[in-house]
This record gives structure tokens, C-alpha cells and sequence, in this order.
């Protein structure tokens, strides 16, 4: 029953974590009007808790593997009570820095649930499983709609107090609800990292969350000042504009998950990148309100499909590894929302306007597509060495020359040649001397005509022994239809024939 109740217990958690991180961007049109903060000075207050809230994704992901989510989950929702209560009684711009930076645990429990969940599902369900926890991103969508409600009624301190009482009962619930069992895994963290650093793989994951929930992290922190400001409307208003840019976006998140089961990841990858360099171009022509509503909108769709993907693409790619993973690729995500708003801070005081900050944006995930595309066919050509490599058939390639320019293992096994003593050389090494000349001068007026030859033929190994094999080969043409290549695939029937003839 336990193991059950982790699915929704933990992404509840990440809901409050979530809540608790975006408190001061939130209530940040109401502070303003009780703690005087320059213009300049907007983008680091709500972009400093996403500093420790990127950070601390690494060593949570980590300890969620070493100690288990129930006391990563517990010992953070106590950790979050003193800043929440410091913001509370803030009376100036520093006050609101040092808390606001405490308050990134709320974020960094991110990494505690993907590490954690996919060890009670099948691999199978992973992709949907992390984007229904993913949802709880829907934290973000409460603060900002429900805080300025209640800030309008019984003030911002009070109103952040309230958010006390609520950690407070998840400690408690986690304490009881949590699971106990959950297995551990206590490699160290070092190692792990020294284990994956250095794969080219991971970097890319951390450049696409970076976009995608960065993308995320930034809108939720940046809309709703940006929207009283630049288009004049009501606090309230701006606030529940934001909420619903995070609700399509959380909601799109387990659906991204879900399709990412089901087809191939990379594929889903273009379109979200395909739309953000379409959505973000848009945007930096400061359209009217209309159509910077859509172009936010097709932002949230994308950044939140495309959170979804990325984190059914980690496990798939580091399975041993998943847990300092998670925590690097959900700690560049987290990032990808810091300096975005501080970017698109310093470009409005220079130019007064924020087109160059958008299509900076757009410029990066045009680049993302066209790596996301180039990893997608590496990953195809990757299957298809695969293949070859774990076939029981000897698969020799050469060149329309004639040269061999690759071997699989099968035909080391059944030559005794290494593949260091063939390539570049010609495949007539291999010649028995029982076939005559016209035999193979016949084999390859056939192949020229039909584009493929097959039958038995002898050949030599490199003890000197001869062996009967089926042989195929076939002429690889290019789009142009000519020949490039010659592709041989054989077995050793020799054993084969020997028992035909003794039946016979």
C-alpha cells in the first residue's frame, strides 16, 4: 500500500516545493508597494532562489538514491521553515536576497522524485510516470494565482506565513507516508559523476532543459510583473494570466512522458524545438497582447512536452547513473531560469525594449533542433552498428574498388582474421583456389545486372583450412542509383553439407 501512495504523495511534494519557490515572484507586485526596489534591482530578487534551487538538484538527486525520498523530502520541508518565515517579516531588498536564496530547496526537490519513482515502475512507464510527477510544477500555477488573492485580503506577510502551516503537515505526512523500504543505492557521488562527465550525451539533455524548463522557470518569475508593467493590467489579473501559462505547461508535461513512451523521443524534440524558435521569434517583435498570449501559450505547449521527453531520454541513456544524472540535467533546467530574466533585464535597460533577449532564444532553440536531429540519425546509425555487431553472419563491406572497409565480429570468428588484417585489403585473400575464374567473373555480371549475387562458395581461413559458406552480396547504391559500396553477409555451412551428403 505504501509503495502505492508514492506516485501522488511525491509529486504533492514537489507541488508544495514548487509553491514555496515562487512566493516572492508572486507576491512581488504587492512587496514592491512596501519595500522600495529599483527596476535594475526586479530580475535578481526573483531570480535568485532559482540559484540554490539549481544547485542543490545534484547532491538531492544523490542522497534521494543514498537515504531515500522520504528523509530528502522531510529534511528540506524543514530546511524551507526558516526562510519562509525570514521573507515573511523582510523590510528591505537584502532581506528578500538572503531568504529568497533559501527558498531554492523548494525547487531542488525536483530531482528527489525522478530519482526516486522510477524504481517502483517498469522502464516501459517511465517517461509517463516522471511527467505525472513533473506535473507538480503545478505549484508554481497555485502561488501565482492563489497568493496575490490572499495578499489583496490579509497582506503578503501574512499571507507567506500560511505557507509555514503547510510544510509543517507535509513533514508530518511524509514521516508516516513515506516509504521506508525504498531501495538504496550507495555509490559514491564522485564516482558517479567521474562516470559521467565526460559523456557528450548528458551535456546535450542539460542544453535542451535548460531551454525547456528554463524556459518555464523564467516566464513563471518574469510574467507577472512584466504584464502589469508593459501592458498595464490588474495585479490579479497578470496573476491568474501567469497561472495559466503554467497550468498548460504542467498539464503537457505527462503527456509529453506519455508520447515519449510511445515514439521515439528525439522525434518529439524537433517539434517542441521547431515550436519555441517559431513561439520566441514572435515574441521579439513585441506583438499586442493577443499575440503575445499566443506566442507564451505555444512556449508553455512546447516547454512543457518537451520536460516530459527529456526525462524518459535520461534513464533510457544512463540507467546506473540516473540518479547524479537527474540531479545534473534538473540542475541546468533550473539555471535555464536564472539568467534568462537577468539577460532580459540588462538588454531592456540598453535598448528599451526586449526583442534581442527573444531571439536570442529562438537562435538557441533553432540550434537545439538541428542537434536534437543530428543525435536522432546518430542514434539510428548507432542501432544499425548494433545490429551488425550482434549478428551470427559474417558481414564484410568494401568499397566499389573493391577494398574492405569493415568487418563485424562474426567474420573474425568464422576467418580467424581481425579486422585490423583485412581492412584495406582486397577479399580475394580469402580465395580457396577451388572456384575458377569464370565462376567469379559469372558472380559479378550478376550482381552488376541484378544487384545482388548468393550461393555457396569456398573460401580460406587463416589457419589454411577451407570452409563451405552461404554467401549474399549486394551492391549499396546512392540516391543517384550508383553503386558506393559492396555489402557481403555469409554463414558457414559446411557441417551443413556434410550431413546433407551423409543422409543422401
Amino acid at each position: 500500500m505504501i509503495k502505492k501512495l508514492q506516485l501522488p504523495l511525491q509529486t504533492l511534494n514537489l507541488v508544495l516545493g514548487f509553491m514555496v519557490w515562487v512566493i516572492i515572484s508572486s507576491l512581488l507586485p504587492f512587496i514592491k508597494e512596501d519595500i522600495p526596489i529599483a527596476p535594475e534591482q526586479l530580475a535578481w530578487v526573483t531570480a535568485i532562489p532559482v540559484i540554490l534551487g539549481s544547485i542543490l538538484r545534484i547532491p538531492l538527486g544523490y542522497y534521494a538514491n543514498l537515504i531515500g525520498a522520504r528523509k530528502v523530502f522531510m529534511i528540506s520541508f524543514i530546511l524551507l521553515l526558516p526562510p519562509v518565515y525570514y521573507i515573511s517579516i523582510a523590510n528591505s531588498l537584502v532581506d528578500l536576497l538572503i531568504g529568497g536564496l533559501f527558498l531554492g530547496v523548494g525547487g531542488a526537490v525536483f530531482s528527489v522524485g525522478v530519482t526516486s519513482l522510477p524504481k517502483y515502475y517498469p522502464k516501459e512507464r517511465h517517461g509517463f510516470v516522471n511527467g505525472i510527477y513533473g506535473a507538480g510544477n503545478l505549484g508554481t500555477a497555485i502561488s501565482t494565482f492563489a497568493a496575490p488573492v490572499l495578499a489583496s485580503k490579509f497582506g503578503w506577510s501574512l499571507t507567506i506565513q500560511f505557507y509555514l502551516i503547510i510544510l509543517a503537515i507535509f513533514v508530518v505526512i511524509n514521516f508516516f507516508l513515506g516509504d521506508k523500504e525504498e531501495p538504496k543505492m550507495k555509490a559514491p557521488l564522485m564516482k558517479q559523476i567521474q562516470g559521467v562527465y565526460k559523456n557528450p550525451t548528458m551535456w546535450q539533455l542539460c542544453l535542451f532543459y535548460f531551454i525547456t524548463f528554463g524556459s518555464f522557470v523564467a516566464f513563471t518569475i518574469y510574467l507577472p510583473n512584466f504584464l502589469v508593467a508593459n501592458f498595464g493590467l490588474e495585479k490579479v489579473d497578470a496573476g491568474i494570466r501567469t497561472a495559466g501559462f503554467i497550468v498548460l505547461a504542467t498539464l503537457m508535461r505527462p503527456l509529453g512522458g506519455w508520447l515519449a513512451d510511445r515514439y521515439h523521443p528525439l522525434k518529439l524534440l524537433m517539434f517542441v524545438f521547431g515550436g519555441f524558435t517559431i513561439a520566441a521569434m514572435l515574441l521579439s517583435f513585441a506583438p499586442s497582447i493577443t499575440l503575445y498570449t499566443v506566442g507564451c501559450l505555444t512556449i508553455a505547449l512546447c516547454a512543457g512536452i518537451g520536460n516530459g521527453v527529456i526525462f524518459k531520454l535520461v534513464p533510457t541513456y544512463f540507467s546506473k547513473q540516473a540518479g547524479v544524472v537527474n540531479g545534473i540535467v534538473s540542475a541546468m533546467g533550473g539555471l535555464g531560469g536564472f539568467f534568462p530574466p537577468l539577460i532580459l533585464a540588462i538588454l531592456f535597460n540598453l535598448t528599451g525594449h526586449y526583442a534581442i533577449g527573444f531571439m536570442a532564444l529562438s537562435e538557441v532553440a533553432l540550434a537545439s533542433l538541428v542537434l536534437v536531429i543530428w543525435m536522432y540519425y546518430q542514434d539510428k546509425l548507432g542501432l544499425a552498428n548494433q545490429v551488425i555487431n550482434h549478428t551470427a553472419e559474417g558481414i564484410m563491406v568494401t568499397d566499389k574498388q573493391g577494398k574492405i572497409i569493415s568487418v563485424n565480429p562474426a567474420f573474425t570468428k568464422l576467418t580467424g582474421y581481425q579486422d585490423t588484417e583485412v581492412i584495406g585489403k582486397n577479399p580475394n585473400m580469402l580465395k580457396s583456389g577451388i572456384q575458377k575464374k569464370e565462376f567469379y567473373k559469372e558472380m559479378w555480371l550478376t550482381i552488376e545486372k541484378k544487384g545482388s549475387w548468393q550461393g555457396e562458395i569456398w573460401n580460406r581461413r587463416k589457419d589454411g583450412r577451407n570452409y563451405l559458406e552461404w554467401l549474399t552480396i549486394s551492391a549499396v547504391k546512392n540516391d543517384a542509383g550508383e553503386v558506393v559500396q559492396y555489402a557481403g553477409m555469409f554463414s558457414d555451412i559446411t557441417e551443413h553439407k556434410k550431413e546433407k551428403l551423409t543422409n543422401q
